[in-house]
């Protein structure tokens, strides 16, 4: 087995038997995963973060396809969670290129085979996450279906601002300042900056109150603004992507009516190109219908999970 991480399985509130390990990426990183297994499951979910996130904010959606038969297995990416951290502060979101990011889906998969996860295989992502999630398909990440929960295919610009964007982070990277907060972002992890009124992850009080006391509880999980860098790549690997035809893959994408953060337009358009893909529309929802109120969560979850095994 691998290197046990440290895993604060009581604030995660997952299923029992859930454990963290150490892994390494091909080029050198430490990143971390924890796997939920399920006696008798009918398959694992490769649960791929949003940016920000880290693996003990899904221990009660480890739990909700736990009950649905299924185990789970998520990642820290490189740069957030306990995965080594990039630039200073510790709090800035950063990477180097978008496609690093694919290293550590390598490094997951192998993770996961290597620990007995069951198979076959399902693809969550969520925002950042689903858009490596979908560059994984094109890399062949194999599994039998794949869903994704308010991708990040584009981020939610005014239209003013996005030249700006492009202009700016180009900029920084080229003069050798792309490890600088974007302007606009903050130096403070979002629920321990913001308020939960307005804000634009769930309409749920109790789901908010358990990201609170997470980051309050483990801060070093957390992470705050992204930088330059990072919004400079984004915006060329979504831009990418959305150029590409679908992939092979069967998908099912779900997004709030409420959506906030990510390009709502870009989403409808993937999916409508996607041959078999299906969009399911999550009435009041936020940017985190995984994290929204019960009936929500029960939506999705379910919906899901028949598209797996359809």
């Amino acid at each position: 087995m691998t290197a046990a991480a440290p895993f604060y399985a009581d604030m995660a509130q997952g299923p029992e038997g859930g454990y963290a390990l150490w892994l390494n990426s091909e080029d050198g990183l430490r990143l971390r995963a924890v796997h939920w297994p399920r006696e008798g499951a009918r398959g694992t979910v490769l649960l791929m973060p949003g940016r920000t996130e880290y693996c003990e904010k899904y221990g009660r959606t480890a739990a909700e396809l736990a009950a649905r038969g299924l185990a789970t297995f998520v990642i820290d990416w490189r740069g957030q969670g306990l995965a080594e951290r990039l630039a200073a502060p510790a709090l800035l979101g950063h990477v180097g290129r978008f496609g690093d990011y694919q290293r550590d889906v390598r490094a997951m998969v192998a993770a996961a085979k290597a620990e007995g996860a069951v198979e076959p295989y399902f693809l969550l992502g969520h925002s950042m996450g689903g858009c490596i999630g979908l560059r994984a398909l094109y890399e062949g990440l194999e599994v039998r279906a794949a869903a994704f929960s308010a991708p990040m295919w584009g981020i939610y610009l005014a239209p003013q601002m996005r030249p700006v964007a492009w202009g700016l982070s180009n900029l920084a990277q080229t003069i050798g300042q792309g490890a600088r907060f974007a302007p606009g972002t903050k130096s403070e992890t979002y629920v321990l900056a913001d308020p939960f009124e307005d804000n634009m992850l769930t309409t749920d009080p109790e789901m908010w109150a358990y990201m609170v006391a997470q980051a309050k509880a483990q801060p070093a999980l957390t992470l705050a603004g992204p930088s330059l860098q990072w919004l400079a790549e984004a915006l060329r690997e979504t831009r990418a992507l959305h150029r590409m035809p679908a992939p092979k893959a069967r998908a099912i994408t779900f997004l709030g009516s409420c959506e906030r953060i990510v390009d709502v337009p870009r989403i409808s358009d993937r999916m409508r190109r996607w041959p078999g893909g299906r969009l399911s529309m999550v009435e009041g929802g936020e940017h985190e219908v995984l994290m929204e109120k019960p009936a929500m969560r029960d939506k999705v979850l379910d919906e899901m999970v028949q598209f797996f095994f359809e």
